[in-house]
C-alpha cells in the first residue's frame, strides 16, 4: 500500500499505538487473571495493585518500543501493516504468546481451586456443577483461555484451515 510522504508518520504512530492496545488488552487480561487467582488463595491482592498496573499498562512498552526502533530500521515500508521480517514481528508475537501461556495455566489452577471448593462445601444442592460450569465458561474469555487453540496461527495471508478458522 502506497502512503504519501504527509501521512506516513501518523499512520505508523497509528500502528504503533494499535500494537501497543493488543499488548496492553493481553497484560491486563493476565494481569485480571492474577489477581484473581490471588484472591481465591485468599493473599492480600490490593497491596499488589501497583504492580498489576505496571504489567498491565508497562509491559507493552518494553516490547512495542523495540518494535518500533526495529521497523523504522529494518522495515519503514508502507503504514507497517505488512510484516516482511519475521524476526521482527516475533518481538511482538512472543510476549503476546507468552501472556496467552501463562493465562491458560492461570485458567487451570483457578479451575482446580473452584473444584476443590465445591467438592469440600458437599452441598446437596444439584445447582453446584452448573455454577462452576457458568464461572468456567465466564473465565474463558475473560482470561482469553480460547487463545490457545489459536496462539500459533499466523495472522498474514494464505491457507491453513486454523488460519481460516480464526
Amino acid at each position: 500500500t502506497r502512503v504519501s510522504p504527509q501521512a506516513g508518520p501518523a499512520c505508523r504512530v497509528a500502528q504503533s499505538l494499535a500494537q501497543y492496545c493488543v499488548g496492553a488488552n493481553y497484560a491486563w487480561a493476565t494481569a485480571e487473571g492474577l489477581f484473581l487467582l490471588r484472591l481465591l488463595l485468599a493473599t492480600p491482592a490490593r497491596s499488589h495493585l501497583p504492580a498489576f498496573l505496571l504489567l498491565g499498562w508497562g509491559v507493552p512498552v518494553l516490547f512495542v518500543v523495540p518494535w518500533v526502533i526495529l521497523r523504522y530500521l529494518y522495515e519503514n515500508e508502507g503504514c507497517w501493516e505488512r510484516n516482511e521480517k519475521a524476526a521482527v514481528w516475533w518481538l511482538i508475537r512472543c510476549p503476546i504468546l507468552a501472556a496467552v501461556a501463562v493465562n491458560f495455566v492461570v485458567f487451570v489452577r483457578i479451575v482446580r481451586i473452584l473444584v476443590a471448593k465445591v467438592r469440600a462445601q458437599q452441598v446437596a444442592r444439584g445447582d453446584t456443577r452448573l455454577r462452576l460450569a457458568r464461572s468456567t465458561l465466564t473465565l474463558i474469555p475473560l482470561l482469553g483461555v480460547h487463545e490457545v487453540i489459536f496462539a500459533l496461527a499466523g495472522e498474514g495471508e494464505g491457507g491453513g484451515g486454523l488460519r481460516l478458522a480464526r
